[in-house]
């Protein structure tokens, strides 16, 4: 499993997702982009799920901290994927939650 944080100009933090995805490593990258939303940012996320296989199994994904901690200070997020991986992303990013707004899209449509 791989994740990749990319700060991209007009404050956009890009997320790569491949394979399946470690609790630590998730962390290690909330961790980051916290760090990142003290200095100031309002990031946009844009999420790019790369020969994604799930979520470690087992693990505790139950801590919210980071959502009441910097989750609106998230300007907005994009999912980018296979369809199939749709309500699980959306699921596990807040949609409905959130004050931002969360969208998925297909791989076909990252220019999106």
């Amino acid at each position: 499993m791989s994740v990749e944080i990319q700060y991209e100009p007009n404050n956009i933090c890009l997320l790569r997702i491949s394979g399946v995805l470690q609790r630590a490593e998730f962390g290690a990258g909330q961790s980051a982009i916290g760090q990142n939303i003290d200095a100031g940012a309002q990031p946009r996320v844009l999420a790019i799920l790369e020969n994604f296989e799930g979520w470690e199994r087992g693990a505790d994904w139950n801590d919210l901290d980071f959502i009441f901690s910097h989750g609106d200070a998230i300007a907005k997020i994009a999912i980018v994927g296979e369809p199939r991986w749709e309500v699980e992303a959306l699921a596990f990013a807040g949609a409905g939650f959130r004050r931002s707004p969360v969208k998925f899209f297909p791989t076909n449509q990252l220019t999106e």
